[in-house]
């Protein structure tokens, strides 16, 4: 299940930012779980680190 950081929206107030375990089937959050203030859910590129010319971790397929 992956791990979606959302952020207020409220230009009144400072930006709180949180993550939340979501399926990816189920729609995004409009309101913070503790606070209900308006919220969006923030677009990042993930973790993955790209090694030019090298194989990181078994490939898909692979034996022993």
């Amino acid at each position: 299940m992956p791990t979606y950081i959302y952020e207020t929206t409220d230009p009144g107030k400072p930006v709180r930012t949180f993550e939340v375990k979501q399926s990816v089937h189920d729609d995004p959050l409009c309101v913070d779980p503790e606070t209900g203030e308006p919220v969006r859910r923030v677009i990042s590129a993930g973790y993955s680190i790209l090694v030019p010319g090298k194989s990181v971790g078994p490939s898909v397929g692979s034996v022993g």
